[in-house]
């Protein structure tokens, strides 16, 4: 396979992509500004050359991927909505203007890029194909839309070769404590309620992070024609915040305690997409199974991440 460059690959679906990219025999390049979600812990054991570094660093940036770069997967984003809502300018620096300095890099280098995206960017008024238009709610999922227009832009106006992916919510192992599924099961384990939104009958749909690895490698190799255009990985399989909750806690064998909170701005009750191209998944309860082992197994990883705010019950987004 190609020469890869993984920006963000110390995170939590970037290393996962690593991780894919050793099973097929490749030794990424990783660059990563080891944020609080981007960890060396998480690519122990994997095959790599790490680079620490920060999108937002243009001279970094260049150093990096000016020495003869095929394909270049940007995983690197601010990208939990609570954090956007009480500091939306730090998503804006990453999210967008540091999009924009690898498609500057991209126009200097004419590396092949692959633009992480999310479904939030439709909103929540429709199941919405590939070509629907953005409707987005939040701090978070504006950045995100504004990156995918400047991904389009460049490839209309300057001939960047690049495409766009739109993941549902991801989950498995190795996923930053501040979100549901992890937060769940650790607060279980810890006999802590679990902070839900409003009724907590929003609709997710979950897709498990090894399969969108394995989805994204396949469209680099199998299925990308390099101008701009987007593919939907919904993992097709809906459930209710409520729903998911309770189908941890009987993973689990331990009753979920629940404490309802204020629901914070702006919350999209639903997301659905069609897909763009057709893939397996891995069903839903057996995904969550294996993510529950992983964090029973492996409490190292998790203990030290959980401050005094994870303990208290407070209205997540407020900060």
């Amino acid at each position: 396979m190609a020469n890869f460059v993984v920006l963000g690959g110390a995170g939590f679906i970037g290393s996962a992509f690593v991780r894919e990219l050793n099973k097929r025999g490749v030794k990424p390049i990783v660059f990563d500004a080891l944020t609080y979600a981007g960890r060396l812990e998480n690519l122990k054991d994997v095959d790599h050359i790490f680079v620490k570094g920060d999108i937002r660093d243009v001279n970094a940036l260049d150093r990096l991927l000016s020495n003869g770069v095929d394909v270049v997967v940007n995983f690197a984003a601010e990208t939990h909505v609570d954090r956007s809502i009480y500091s939306p300018k730090d998503f804006v620096e990453t999210n967008v203007l540091g999009v924009l300095n690898v498609l500057e890099a991209s126009r200097k280098y004419d590396f092949k890029y692959v633009h992480i995206s999310t479904d939030e960017v439709y909103g929540d008024e429709q199941c919405a194909d590939d070509n629907a238009p953005l409707k987005p709610s939040s701090p978070y999922s504006a950045s995100k839309a504004s990156a995918d227009l400047f991904v389009k832009a460049y490839v209309r106006t300057y001939g960047v070769k690049a495409m766009i992916v739109r993941p549902s919510n991801n989950y498995g192992p190795r996923q930053f404590p501040e979100k549901l599924i992890p937060k769940t099961i650790i607060r279980t384990l810890l006999d802590l309620p679990v902070p839900i939104y409003g009724d907590g009958k929003q609709e997710r749909d979950w897709i498990y992070v090894e399969d969108t690895a394995r989805i994204i490698a396949d469209m680099i190799v199998n299925s990308a024609k390099w101008n701009g255009e987007v593919y939907n990985l919904p993992g097709k399989q809906t459930v209710t915040n409520m729903e998911l909750v309770k189908m941890i806690g009987e993973i689990m064998g331990k009753e979920v305690k629940v404490k309802f909170v204020e629901d914070r701005p702006g919350h999209d009750r639903r997301y659905c997409m069609e897909p763009s191209i057709g893939y397996e998944v891995t069903p839903l309860r057996e995904g969550l199974r294996r993510t529950v082992e992983w964090y029973l197994e492996n409490r190292w990883w998790w203990e030290p991440l959980i401050g005094d705010k994870f303990f208290k019950d407070d209205v997540p987004w407020r900060g």
